[in-house]
């Protein structure tokens, strides 16, 4: 999952994508302030985001062996806590969060409603379509994108035997004139 999966999960609880997406911006914005300060940020049951400092130390370059030193540095850590772990290994099941506030409710019933009108509404303009004999414009662009792309596949081909073609007769072409340069010679 990447972060706009993330926002997107979050509005789908929610109900508002815009809100969602400021909150987990801020979110991550404040851990990575407090951490650079040298703070933990800690959530009980999930774990601690920390500043680990890291030893001076010797290691070995892979490629050659040679031995290296390595300076002292700071690294983020994050430490998971025991009820993410029982999660993530298997022993407690997850729980189902309520929403967030009574606010969202509202939102998210509002939020359903406007998008099962904008189905039907498409559903609609897509059978007014099959109906007169026409196609959909989803089915105008699927078609195209398949077009699209036998055209770049088959562009591809032609260039790749082009270029066999182009190696194969350079070969040949100085065989033969070595074959006449030999003939030569011989009368």
């Amino acid at each position: 999952m990447n972060k706009a999966e993330f926002v997107d999960r979050i509005a789908a609880r929610t109900g508002d994508r815009a809100a969602a997406k400021e909150v987990v911006d801020v979110a991550i914005d404040e851990i990575q302030r407090a951490v650079v300060k040298g703070e933990k940020v800690s959530f009980a049951g999930f774990g601690v985001f920390e500043k680990r400092q890291r030893a001076a130390r010797m290691a070995r370059n892979p490629r050659t062996g040679e031995a290296v030193k390595v300076k002292k540095t700071v690294v983020p850590a994050f430490r998971p806590g025991t009820g993410f772990k029982e999660l993530v290994t298997g022993k407690r099941k997850p729980t189902k969060a309520a929403s967030a506030s009574k606010k969202a409710a509202p939102a998210k019933k509002a939020a359903t409603a406007k998008k099962a009108t904008a189905k039907k509404t498409a559903a609609k303009k897509t059978t007014r379509a099959a109906s007169a004999g026409g196609r959909s414009m989803a089915t105008d662009r699927v078609s195209a994108k398949k077009t699209a792309a036998k055209k770049s596949t088959a562009k591809k081909a032609s260039t790749a035997k082009k270029a066999v073609r182009k190696t194969a007769s350079k070969p040949a072409a100085k065989k033969s004139t070595a074959k006449k340069t030999t003939k030569r010679g011989r009368s």
